[in-house]
């Protein structure tokens, strides 16, 4: 679905694009913590420009990372992405560099308040990571909520797999809350 050859910027929509599409009128997922459905229509619009703030930037070259901190705001149409900290791994395969964000992503980790809004949906978490090379994003924390209009899902991990677009909350030796409003999806 997705190479690996990715401007920061692309990668940063990517990471927030991806957690706000489970489906959370699915209710076969509450039975086994899974769910599958419009992840499948998962994509970055590149037609829009992405916006990328944050109160300082910080490129390691050396350590081939980019690091964004304070107030962290990701934008790219209706999609908005908000943290303390994001940091960007490049990849070790002399792509490019790192100092102008044209080499490869290995990987992107977001931290400190993480939140995450696509139109409807709204995703919040301690901490998210996107493996590039698997195509898995993974929102933990405390407790990590996913909801749309009145449709809640808690736990304190998610994981979602993009390849194959299947979706995971863990409860983390709790029990995984799924709240859901009969026709709350219907337009």
């Amino acid at each position: 679905m997705f190479g690996k050859s990715f401007s920061l910027s692309a990668c940063a929509v990517l990471a927030l694009a991806a957690l706000p599409v489970l489906p959370l009128q699915a209710q076969e997922a509450a039975a086994n913590n899974t769910a599958t459905g419009r992840l499948q229509g998962l994509s970055i619009n590149s037609g829009q420009p992405i916006q990328i703030e944050g109160d300082k930037l910080e490129v390691i070259d050396g350590e081939s990372k980019a690091v964004f901190t304070g107030n962290v705001n990701v934008t790219q149409g209706p999609t908005l992405m908000k943290a303390g900290k994001m940091t960007v791994f490049y990849a070790n395969d002399g792509s490019g560099s790192s100092s102008t964000g044209s080499a490869n992503i290995d990987r992107i980790e977001v931290e400190d308040k993480v939140y995450i809004k696509s139109d409807t949906q709204v995703a919040t978490g301690d901490r998210g990571t996107f493996d590039m090379t698997s195509q898995t994003l993974v929102l933990s924390g405390k407790e990590v909520v996913l909801s749309e209009g009145k449709n809640t899902l808690i736990g304190c991990k998610l994981t979602v797999n993009m390849k194959t677009s299947k979706a995971e909350v863990d409860g983390c030796n709790r029990r995984v809350i799924m709240s859901i409003t009969p026709g709350s999806q219907k337009n």
